[in-house]
């Protein structure tokens, strides 16, 4: 298990293929990180499967139909693009060509996307866990899609 400093802003995400840890970074994006975790908190992400796995790429959740255009009933959230780099790890929020739609739909780097930097909100990181993550059945959508069994705060 990962070393964790901030149960907070740590979550605890069990899928199909196991255990995954992610660190979230509100120093980034502030409105991003307490938005997820009220989703979090209301079991959200709960069974929603990966509908998008590219390899070498990303592989991209949190859409509630398994189709990509779905979101939580939330607003959509106002764009916190920082300096953080996309490479392999880093967890993202997905939107549409409209910079203010993220909503629940998010990703994490399989590889370094440096043309992603300035354009997405980087929220967070994988912290333990990214080979279960590099694991995941790939496909837009995977003929077998892999799920999100539970997310969870440490803290919780």
């Amino acid at each position: 298990m990962a070393d964790i400093k901030d149960p907070s802003n740590t979550i605890l995400m069990e899928t199909s293929k196991g255990s995954v840890v992610i660190e979230m970074r509100p120093d980034l994006a502030p409105g991003h990180v307490a938005h997820i975790k009220e989703l979090v908190g209301e079991g959200f992400y709960d069974g929603i499967i990966f509908h998008r796995v590219i390899a070498g790429f990303m592989a991209q959740t949190g859409c509630p139909d398994g189709s990509g255009m779905g979101g939580s009933k939330k607003p959509d959230l106002k764009a916190e693009f920082n300096a953080e780099p996309h490479v392999k790890g880093i967890c993202s929020m997905a939107r549409s060509q409209n910079p203010d739609s993220a909503n629940s739909q998010f990703f994490i780097c399989l590889d370094a996307a440096g043309f992603l930097d300035n354009q997405y909100t980087v929220w967070g990181k994988v912290i333990d866990g990214m080979d279960v993550i590099d694991n995941i059945n790939k496909g837009e959508p995977p003929r077998e899609p892999d799920t999100i069994k539970s997310m969870k705060m440490a803290d919780a």
